[in-house]
């Protein structure tokens, strides 16, 4: 397998000499141009790219740089797993939770297929007896409310699933529905905040650490055994844990029980194992956690399509390629006009960020050209009234990734002007499109839209356990793809480690640097 930087290949200064030549789409923009521009994704999730900058010269050119970096062959390598997070020397197997697609991963003589299915019966069973009361706290009383004490990929992932399916579930009346909520900042004001607003005798808490020595989690985790103690509660009978088999979490007697995962699973990419897959089961119910996982196996399933133009990942991880490499636009806005989606933003700014924020390759060589986008997002309509004013008119071009859905979660709505608000939220998402890539001309240069921003959509009938899954594969594997493009390692996030190195010297007090001296004392620390 030849792994080669991006521009050491073949294709890429015929890529350079292309980007030369202007592609009007805002004339291209048609009926016929939005019909042929789609490709399925998995479920009813459909990706559009007709609001793209790029013909179909530009694709055949992105088809061959998929080829001559053997994309396709070193996803299936990952799936059958070789080491592919060569900083860290660990295979990468977070698909491999969600379905098995290559060959068995046996390590040690341990099977981790069937460890993953293992751990996902155990903690299943256990959600189930929490849900039906068979498991109860010290007190005797059953768990109404679960709480998530994580942060990072603990954290980020699992809070995006939850907001995304709370109110599906509560329409299709899945039932005991435990609300859940979490913790995450070592900012003593969001643990005091969570704890203040849930029945602390009805509460379960699943402290997430694969170390099992995070210190933000740790903290937390303190703060809110003492908020029990207090209240008469004994902290064993509220408490499990989710960690890795050799943390000092793990069989460890102060936890009702604790459920595992690996070091072949990254944080941001872990929603799809116990660190989402334990919340999310004692609110919603394990079949609906596995109707997420059985969405992002069918979008896996899609990714080893070779022909970029059936493989909705790869193509939109190459026309991202395009548009940060040759058409040198450094942001990508996420803009989800589902409400449900509040937090999917922030959670694909992790794993894009955190995952393709790198200047050096794979060798640990420094590369020459740009890698990964800034990515920000906030749902439609809101969003609107917010930041579109610098889409449409600012001097920066940002590409713009859309999400819809033909109907609403909870399918309550009212007639207003002849239609509902969720065709009014369609239409509002309709007209952005055309906006930003046509723009207007207009004699009052404060009312001209310069328009070529380019856009692409996803779109489907009814955000559900199943889509939801589809939608977070789709994006978890087309940064693996823009990550092989750059020949980067996307698996590992060395750029978190100095912080954590400089706030322990400065709490132990031996930081030995003048200027750290000087904000410790500034801060009062």
């Amino acid at each position: 397998m030849r792994y080669v930087n991006l521009d050491k290949t073949a294709v890429y200064s015929k890529l350079a000499e292309a980007a030369k030549i202007d592609f009007d789409f805002r004339k291209s923009l048609d009926a016929e141009r939005v019909r042929k521009c789609s490709v399925g994704i998995a479920d009813s999730l459909v990706y559009n790219w007709a609001a793209k900058k790029i013909g179909d010269d530009v694709i055949a050119l992105l088809q061959t740089l998929a080829d001559e970096q053997e994309l396709i062959d070193k996803y299936k390598l990952l799936l059958d797993g070789e080491i592919m997070n060569t900083g860290e020397n660990r295979r990468v197997l977070h698909q491999l939770l969600r379905g098995q697609l290559g060959k068995d991963v046996v390590v040690d003589g341990k099977n981790i297929g069937e460890f993953y299915k293992q751990e996902l019966a155990r903690f299943s069973e256990f959600a189930e007896n929490v849900r039906a009361g068979k498991i109860k706290n010290s007190a005797g009383k059953k768990f109404t409310h679960a709480v998530q004490i994580g942060i990072g990929g603990s954290d980020l992932g699992p809070r995006a699933v939850y907001i995304a399916l709370e109110n599906w579930a509560r329409k299709e009346g899945v039932a005991p529905l435990l609300k859940a909520a979490f913790i995450s900042n070592v900012d003593p004001d969001d643990a005091s905040a969570v704890v203040n607003s849930v029945p602390l005798d009805e509460t379960l808490f699943v402290l997430v650490s694969k170390s099992g020595t995070t210190q933000e989690t740790l903290a937390n985790e303190l703060f809110v055994k003492d908020k029990l103690k207090k209240a008469g509660l004994d902290p064993k009978g509220h408490f499990i844990a989710v960690t890795s088999e050799t943390s000092p979490l793990a069989r460890n007697s102060g936890y009702l029980d604790s459920f595992y995962i690996d070091d072949f699973i990254g944080g941001r990419y872990s929603s799809s194992s116990g660190v989402g897959g334990v919340i999310l089961s004692l609110a919603f119910g394990p079949d609906v956690f596995k109707d997420f996982l059985r969405g992002a196996h069918e979008a896996d399933k899609n990714a080893l399509e070779g022909d970029i133009r059936k493989n909705a990942a790869m193509l939109d991880a190459l026309i991202g390629v395009w548009e940060r490499n040759f058409l040198r636009l450094p942001y990508t806005a996420v803009l989800p006009y589902s409400q449900a989606l509040s937090r999917f933003p922030a959670h694909l700014q992790q794993l894009d960020m955190e995952s393709n924020g790198k200047r050096v390759n794979r060798s640990g060589e420094p590369v020459n050209y740009d890698t990964g986008p800034v990515v920000f997002g906030e749902p439609g309509t809101n969003g609107q009234h917010s930041f579109y004013q610098l889409l449409h008119q600012g001097t920066d071009i940002v590409p713009l990734q859309f999400i819809g859905f033909n109907e609403s979660q909870l399918r309550d709505d009212v007639m207003v002007d002849n239609s509902d608000s969720v065709t009014k939220l369609k239409a509002n998402l309709a007209a952005q499109i055309v906006a930003f890539a046509k723009g207007q001309d207009n004699s009052n240069p404060n009312k001209q839209f310069p328009g070529g921003r380019p856009s692409s959509l996803i779109h489907g009938e009814r955000l559900t356990p199943k889509t939801l899954g589809a939608l977070l594969a789709l994006f978890v594997n087309k940064i693996m793809f823009q990550g092989f493009v750059w020949n980067l390692n996307s698996f590992d996030q060395e750029g978190v480690q100095l912080g954590k190195i400089l706030t322990k010297k400065v709490l132990a007090r031996e930081s030995g640097d003048d200027a750290l001296d000087a904000y410790s004392k500034l801060l009062k620390i």
